[in-house]
């Protein structure tokens, strides 16, 4: 089977994992610290879609690795297959989750005017060069 850049058991397809691991993971962080983020749904499933995406990767990740150090090849096309299904997978749920939660947000933000009633909180609100705040929406 051709050689794939950025396949299961080559370092780019190592790299490749090691970075979705990390942005999962930092994906899941920044909710988690947010002020009651568990009273969202959307919010919730997209903590799980990176969890899935963490673990998945991780798994992934630690197959190249075993890979690497054994010089064994997993470019069969039934390896393979099996990770651009389980990729795919895992794609289409964090695109849903990030969508849902962007939906939630502008929801929120603009339709609802939250942040008018809350001003305490920074919602769409970003510091300029002088340091004045800008509203954005």
């Amino acid at each position: 089977m051709k050689e794939i850049i950025g396949g299961p058991g080559t370092v780019s397809g190592l790299l490749l994992r090691i970075g979705q691991c990390v942005f999962a993971a930092a994906s899941i962080s920044i909710m988690t610290s947010a002020t009651e983020f568990a009273s969202y749904t959307s919010f919730c499933y997209l903590i799980a879609s990176m969890g899935l995406q963490l673990l998945w990767s991780f798994g992934l990740a630690c197959l190249d690795i075993y890979a690497l150090r054994r010089k064994k090849d997993l470019q069969n096309p039934v390896l393979v297959s099996l990770f651009v299904v389980g990729d795919w997978v895992t794609a289409m749920l964090s695109l849903a989750a990030a969508c849902s939660s962007a939906g939630v947000v502008v929801l929120y933000a603009r339709d609802m005017n939250f942040c008018k009633t809350h001003p305490d909180l920074p919602c769409s609100r970003r510091k300029n060069v002088l340091g004045n705040d800008h509203v954005l929406i």
